[in-house]
């Protein structure tokens, strides 16, 4: 051990996160004391971010496979093939804890690390996605982090170059201490040009590529393996700082350095930074690995190896070269403004070694830092089924014209466009629907064809019944691509639970994974990829379960994709999957009556399929000019949503039940869509829903200035519209107060 490395202690050990049984396993696998810097890539790799430990059990549950799949989990994002011989590559990511402590920087280099995940596998980013959630709107802290990290993904994502195109964005008092900032990036590669990690052959060059190393985010992948006590401020040192512009050119130096033959295996510094990219590209191969830290180029004086192994500094990329290639390589990024520089080789001896100032800092066995990490199961307990509320167990307390202006000024259904106008939706050219719809739609090249793109989850179905919500959430994102015309292939996704360690939340876990997987095989939407985000608590308090889901559909022509917006007066508005009937655990039970109770709606997925296939079929026959799917509010959100886009009212005036009509209007029943077709063709359309099984009912028809809903007095569009708009924007003009 090196003079200057402190000695090993119980404290020290509990410092990076391991517990004891954790730290004996270690000692046992290395038949000593470790070393400092052992100690920290121990840490490192061990920790829950970077192994999963309390996840993969479960994880290994998922459907993963489908003929268009190319490469499942387990790599730095998925990979499907998209026919002519592309391939679409997609992950999402999470950088919660980072946010929370530093919203600007947290949030920019979750966008830079997602990025470098897809290109890392030879693809080009053509679009950027997030889910965001936030505290209450009158936590004292919420419009600095809203300001912060919307800045931070608007600023990385415009400098580098990429469109953003689609997000969510949520408000609920369980995230005040714990943020969401999840991620998610898209790119296209040749399908037979895609780029792994797997490292082979002996004495081969291990090239650092990139930015300089510095202190930035020493413990970042530590830290966000732990949930937040009083001292979540004093953590801001472990925050890394991303730069977009070097990223940029992180990026076409390693797309020319591919195409030129040169790279053998290549991986992202991500958590836990060399520490992490080195062992994952020996693991892979069977190989070992050693490194010569001298050679590692450095911003910042006198680090040592603790510091290089554990930093997470950004736009970095470790790669394993062909010999004869090396003057290439190294051309191509001097070319480009970039340090590269050959830090180490491959090795045939299975271990892991670390050298700095020529002495052994750590020589750890490669495989096992993976292979025999803790993996947990955890005891875990199922949540509580909660009661069924029906109508007349809800009683509204205002007319059902006020509640749908107070639902379209709520914090959660208002117009994001705050937040999405700070966002490049259009750069790159090929953004045909950006924000504000189900989905996204992105040409590719010159289509006609392109992908369709959504995020989505809903946290308060998932916190009343796990499995039913995993089911939702993946349903919902499987209606969103279909609503816009696309067949959707395949998803990513970002399971956000509190402390594991806790049975109730580790219940909610296994809950959500089995509603995830029980819905991706019925609708043969296969999970490729993904990230697990645990311990979001603070001071003993979990957030609501929130497993966000990206979806990615294919559009065959982008000119015959669906969008929201009536069209013109005179169309048809119909209603596809039946009446409304669920309030349990809807925005309307929520919002207006203040209640957040009951069973959230279930989900028939035979239904939700069936329902999906024929709105689908309608689309690609260009005999619908709306559609939109039913979700948070119910109908008469969705209807709300589609006039105010289309500038253009409804007058509905057909379906719903006698009483009331707040369970028709606000109800949140799964697998719906609210379509607009030509009047004419509206009675050959229901007809044909009937031989199929498909309820479709008409509820009225488009034209004028308002929205009237059955039995009330109509809603002019422009008060409507200023409801809808308006909170937002007046939320984040008012002051901005940090709690420091």
């Amino acid at each position: 051990m090196s003079a200057a490395e402190p000695e090993i202690t119980d404290a020290l050990v509990a410092s990076h996160g391991l517990k004891p049984d954790e730290y004996a396993r270690f000692v046992a696998l290395l038949g000593r004391t470790p070393s400092f810097t052992e100690l920290g890539i121990v840490s490192a790799m061990w920790n829950e971010h970077c192994s999963y430990k309390s996840s993969r059990i479960h994880l290994r549950k998922l459907p993963t496979s489908a003929p268009w799949v190319i490469q499942g989990p387990g790599e730095n994002a998925g990979v499907i093939d998209i026919g002519d011989g592309l391939a679409c590559v997609f992950k999402m990511e999470s950088h919660n804890h980072p946010s929370f402590i530093e919203p600007y920087q947290g949030a920019g280099t979750g966008v830079g690390g997602i990025l470098r995940d897809v290109f890392t596998m030879g693809a080009r980013p053509v679009a950027c996605l997030n889910f965001l959630r936030f505290g209450a709107p009158d936590h004292p802290k919420t419009r600095h982090l809203v300001a912060g990290v919307v800045a931070g993904i608007g600023g990385y994502g415009n400098s580098f170059g990429v469109p953003t195109v689609g997000g969510s964005v949520g408000f609920h008092k369980r995230y005040d201490g714990n943020i969401l900032v999840n991620a998610m990036a898209v790119g296209i590669a040749r399908a037979d040009e895609i780029f792994y990690a797997k490292a082979t052959g002996v004495g081969n060059p291990i090239v650092y590529l990139g930015s300089k190393t510095g202190r930035d985010g020493i413990h970042g992948a530590t830290m966000a393996s732990a949930a937040f006590e009083a001292d979540a401020e004093e953590k801001r040192p472990t925050v890394q700082v991303g730069d977009p512009f070097a990223e940029k050119l992180l990026l076409e130096a390693c797309l020319e350095l591919m195409a030129s033959g040169a790279v053998i295996a290549i991986q992202d510094m991500g958590a836990a930074g060399l520490t992490s990219s080195a062992v994952e590209m020996g693991a892979k191969g069977d190989l070992g690995i050693e490194l010569d830290l001298d050679a590692v180029p450095c911003r910042e004086t006198g680090m040592t190896a603790y510091e290089m192994m554990l930093s997470e500094s950004q736009e970095r990329m470790l790669m394993v070269l062909h010999p004869e290639k090396a003057a290439i390589a190294e051309a191509i990024f001097r070319k480009w403004g970039l340090d590269f520089a050959a830090i180490g080789k491959t090795t045939d001896d299975l271990r892991f070694v670390v050298k700095r100032h020529g002495k052994v800092m750590a020589d750890l066995p490669i495989k096992e830092l993976g292979d025999q990490a803790p993996a947990y199961d955890r005891p875990w307990i199922a949540t509580p089924k909660q009661p069924i509320l029906s109508a007349p167990d809800i009683a509204p307390p205002m007319s059902n014209h006020d509640a749908l202006l107070k639902l379209v000024a709520s914090p959660d259904l208002c117009s994001k466009r705050w937040v999405y106008e700070q966002y490049d939706s259009l750069i790159l050219g090929n953004t045909i629907e950006g924000p504000g719809g189900d989905a996204a739609v992105v040409r590719l090249g010159d289509g006609p064809k392109g992908l369709a793109l959504t995020t989505d989850a809903t946290p308060r179905y998932c916190e009343a019944d796990p499995v039913e919500g995993g089911k939702q959430a993946v349903a919902e994102a499987w209606r969103n691509l279909i609503a816009v015309g696309a067949r959707p292939l395949a998803l990513t996704d970002n399971l956000n639970f509190g402390n594991p360690e806790k049975p109730e939340a580790m219940g909610q876990f296994v809950g959500c994974l089995a509603g995830i997987g029980e819905a991706a095989r019925a609708l043969d939407f296969p999970i490729v990829s993904g990230n697990v985000s645990l311990y979001n608590e603070t001071m003993g308090a979990g957030i609501l379960p929130t497993p966000a889901i990206g979806g990615v559909g294919l559009v065959d022509d982008v000119a015959k994709a669906a969008t929201i917006a009536f069209k013109s007066a005179g169309e048809a508005v119909l209603l596809v999957g039946g009446a409304g009937t669920w309030l349990g655990r809807s925005a309307y039970l929520e919002t207006i009556c203040g209640r957040e109770e009951g069973a959230p709606p279930p989900v028939d997925l035979v239904a939700e399929r069936r329902n999906g296939q024929f709105v689908f079929a309608l689309i690609r026959a260009g005999r619908l000019t709306a559609v939109h799917d039913i979700s948070d509010g119910g109908l008469a959100v969705a209807l709300a949503e589609m006039a105010v886009a289309g500038r253009l009212g409804a007058h509905i005036d057909a379906g719903a039940p006698d009483g009331a009509g707040h369970d028709f209007l606000f109800g949140e029943d799964q697998g719906r869509y609210v379509v607009a077709a030509q009047a004419a063709q509206a009675a050959a359309i229901v007809d044909e829903a009937k031989a199929a099984g498909v309820a479709v009912q008409r509820l009225g028809t488009t034209g004028g200035d308002a929205l009237t809903l059955p039995g009330e007095a109509p809603i002019l569009l422009a008060d409507l519209a200023t409801a809808f708009e308006s909170w937002l924007p007046a939320f984040m003009a008012g002051p901005q107060r940090e709690i420091a």
